[in-house]
């Protein structure tokens, strides 16, 4: 029988999706799950968004990023992890998801993906290269040692360092190897190094233990220390099969402590015997320098001739090269005679008395022409000046006016009138006589006078 309409218990979308909201978060509070990372997300907001999936399912996840910023590795796509979270339901979309608190990588820890992940960042940024490696002194005065101060490590390496070189300088600087508080430790440890002016170089050293137990030689901030260190460091962390990030930034790398210990000193006693073997070849090989120079000079002293001998035939070339000297020099003296006898006859030829007499008869002469054709020049342009005065003098105005022309202007302006159109009744004009001048009124004027009327 079908429910009536009063009957049916309609829901509205909001209710049913709050139901099913309710019935996921309180019956999965709190749940571990595996699976494959895909899409994976991280907007500017910091929080992680991914899918999770397996071969028959997939679900929705998101972790926030006050939670994510606590993990030790970066999630990447196809990452297969596992994770503890809660269920939600978000309302707006009717979807449900898996809000993620921790997420560890699934088959190997969440330790060594970070040690890979921090070891591609650094490789990347040149903190392994060789270039960067400082060179570790032959014999050091003075090395530091950073380790535990309480572990059998130091003791050991003391030891063997006595061991090779009785006499050499150890100082320890005390750290935690492990634990709370180990990286700053060893950071600081390292920084304190640098300020010392007797430290030649300094060993960091633990001994074995588990990728945790040696997670404070795989921080990052101990490896940039080391790096950044003036001093060169030599890293022995565990043993020969177990590798840090502080093993490839380090300058030199030992298997173990004791090896570190090893290879930071010689042995003094070979040393001894390498100085007492290398100072026999030196005396050995000076020895024969010393005897094949002693054969030269002798040989040499055998093919030495007296010093009287090279005195006689010194003073026989010293006297050749007298007699050869004068003679040159009696040669050398008549040439200049002969050259000075040549000079003195051209000379005479270009005497100054002979060249003045000569060129003062051609100075009188150009002087007495010059004067001749000055003169002629004067009468020429004396001439030309007093036919061009006379031209002047006909073309002077003053003459005219002396003819009785007169010389009409207007009185305002001193425009000179030339026809009666240039003029009006009543206005002023001023006529320039040949003496004086007089000033009048046009009365009236004509536009077609005839010339019988002038």
């Amino acid at each position: 029988m079908q429910p009536t309409f009063a009957e049916k218990k309609i829901y509205s979308v909001s209710q049913l999706t709050e139901n099913i909201k309710s019935i996921l978060e309180d019956n999965f509070p709190f749940i571990w799950i595996t699976g494959e990372i895909s899409n994976f997300k991280s907007p500017i907001s910091g929080h992680y968004y991914f899918t999770l999936k397996d071969s028959q399912a997939q679900i929705n996840a998101i972790m926030f990023r006050g939670q994510n910023r606590n993990l030790k590795f970066f999630p990447e796509h196809g990452m297969k992890i596992t994770g503890f979270g809660r269920i939600g339901v978000y309302q707006p979309r009717g979807v449900y998801q898996i809000i993620m608190e921790y997420l560890e990588p699934a088959g190997i820890g969440a330790l060594q993906v970070e040690f890979e992940q921090l070891k591609v960042k650094l490789s990347q940024e040149g903190l392994f290269d060789e270039i960067h490696k400082k060179k570790i002194p032959f014999l050091p005065e003075k090395i530091y040692l950073i380790t535990s101060p309480t572990g059998s490590v130091v003791h050991d390496m003391i030891r063997v360092l006595h061991r090779r070189f009785p006499d050499v300088a150890i100082s320890i600087i005390p750290v935690k190897v492990q634990g709370d508080d180990s990286v700053d430790q060893i950071v600081d440890a390292i920084m304190w190094l640098n300020t010392l002016k007797d430290a030649d170089v300094a060993i960091l050293a633990r001994g074995g233990g588990s990728l945790e137990d040696l997670q404070a030689f795989n921080s990052e901030d101990v490896a940039r220390a080391i790096f950044e260190s003036n001093i060169p460091i030599i890293s022995a962390i565990g043993h020969e099969t177990d590798y840090t990030i502080s093993d490839f930034v380090a300058d030199l790398r030992a298997p173990t402590p004791s090896v570190a210990a090893e290879l930071v000193v010689a042995v003094k006693s070979d040393l001894f015997q390498q100085q007492n073997m290398l100072a026999k070849q030196l005396f050995s090989s000076f020895k024969l320098y010393l005897r094949n120079y002693r054969h030269q000079v002798e040989n040499l002293t055998k093919r030495l001739v007296t010093p009287q001998k090279n005195l006689d035939n010194l003073k026989i070339r010293l006297d050749d090269f007298f007699l050869r000297l004068v003679r040159k020099f009696k040669q050398l003296i008549q040439q200049k005679h002969e050259h000075l006898a040549w000079r003195t006859e051209r000379l005479n030829n270009v005497n100054p008395i002979r060249l003045v007499a000569s060129y003062r008869d051609i100075l009188l002469k150009y002087n007495n022409n010059l004067k001749s054709l000055v003169i002629s020049n004067l009468n020429t342009k004396r001439l030309t000046l007093k036919e061009i005065d006379g031209r002047l003098q006909a073309l002077n105005p003053s003459a005219v006016l002396e003819r009785g022309y007169s010389i009409t202007r207007l009185l305002s302006d001193k425009t000179i009138i030339t026809k009666s159109d240039d003029v009006s009744a009543g206005q002023l004009l001023e006529i320039l006589l040949a003496q004086g001048s007089i000033v009048c009124r046009v009365e009236r004027k004509k536009s077609d006078a005839k010339k019988e009327d002038i």
